[in-house]
């Protein structure tokens, strides 16, 4: 469990000097997510999320700050277990871990034994065998971060499973959102895109519903998951009309690497139908928030004046990226929020 301990009260003095009764203690106030590990937003209690979200702030603040290293996790060891490339996700993840003073061991499977056969529980065996505390997992296979935390003593935070989930993903979204929308619950926000691959829109869509978001999503009939709706969604195949009176809208690109046939006629057909530009945004309004978790393939999924444009928040969720997995780390390994902020 982990605790949240107020600052000790001091004893006070009366006016004539002499000394009064201590005022009695307050309670340990017990700040703890329900789970050991980060494997997924389905199921999430809302106020696991909301004290992700809450100490989220406390990081970004400290972000802002000319020296942006604390020390919650000095002593601690954390490896980063890349089985997929990664750019924006592996390198908010290390700077998160070195914010917080860890140890940082990045893996690659270019340059290690699972080239020569290796399976992902000896490596991980291995691993752990050099007392390590924290592993961070990316792999194509949907479920391994499960089945990591199955079989492993470390903490396990998922970096993207497959088509599965990419949990992180979906709470720096979230506190993107809030951070722009104020409270989510009764706000619209349309995920539009390829659905049916994307870990990214499960974990959007498992996090905004808890918090009381209508979710909607749009794409191809090819690239809609089948009974999706019982997720709590509504369904669009036609983006003007999706984007009718929503809040933020947020674009995936298609996952090429995920998909086993040919579900597009071609790009430029879906650009034409799909194609998030300008004049499509003036249709929900100038206030929605427009977002992307990246890559961005410029001119397919969205054009660059919308990439670039006012409304954008795409870097805004990179810089958010990092407050979140800082506290993602901050929350399952230590707790103590007045540290965080020493």
């Amino acid at each position: 469990m982990i605790c949240v301990m107020g600052p000790d009260p001091k004893d006070e003095r009366s006016a004539a000097g002499g000394s009064a009764a201590p005022r009695p203690r307050k309670k340990r106030r017990q700040m703890h997510l329900s789970a050991r590990h980060l494997l997924g937003l389905e199921g999430m209690p809302a106020e696991d999320i909301e004290l992700i979200l809450q100490t989220a702030v406390t990081f970004k603040e400290i972000l802002g700050r000319p020296i942006k290293k604390v020390p919650p996790l000095r002593g601690m060891t954390v490896v980063n277990l890349f089985y997929e490339p990664s750019t924006r996700t592996r390198i908010s993840f290390e700077l998160a871990e070195k914010r917080l003073s860890a140890d940082v061991v990045s893996f690659t499977t270019t340059t290690s034994s699972v080239q020569k056969g290796e399976t992902l529980k000896d490596t991980i065996k291995n691993i752990e065998a050099m007392k390590t505390d924290v592993v961070v997992i990316r792999h194509r296979a949907a479920g391994a971060a499960h089945y990591l935390a199955s079989c492993c003593d470390s903490i396990v935070i998922n970096a993207g499973d497959g088509a599965h989930e990419h949990p992180t993903q979906g709470l720096l979204d979230i506190f993107t959102l809030k951070e722009k929308l104020g409270p989510l619950e009764g706000r619209t926000v349309l995920i539009v895109g390829d659905i049916a691959h994307s870990r990214v829109a499960r974990s959007n869509i498992f996090g905004l519903t808890t918090l009381g978001a209508n979710v909607r999503v749009c794409g191809p009939p090819t690239l809609i998951p089948v009974d999706v709706e019982q997720l709590g969604v509504e369904v669009f195949y036609n983006l003007d009309e999706a984007l009718r009176d929503v809040d933020a809208i947020n674009v995936l690109r298609i996952q090429k690497e995920r998909q086993t046939g040919a579900l597009l006629p071609s790009l430029r057909e879906y650009t034409n139908l799909f194609g998030l530009t300008r004049e499509r945004v003036e249709l929900a309004g100038p206030e929605v928030v427009v977002m992307h978790p990246g890559p961005i393939n410029r001119g397919v999924e969205i054009t660059p004046e919308v990439a670039d444009g006012p409304q954008s928040v795409i870097l805004l969720q990179v810089t958010n990226g990092l407050a979140v997995r800082m506290a993602v780390l901050y929350l399952l390994c230590s707790g103590d929020v007045n540290a965080a902020r020493r």
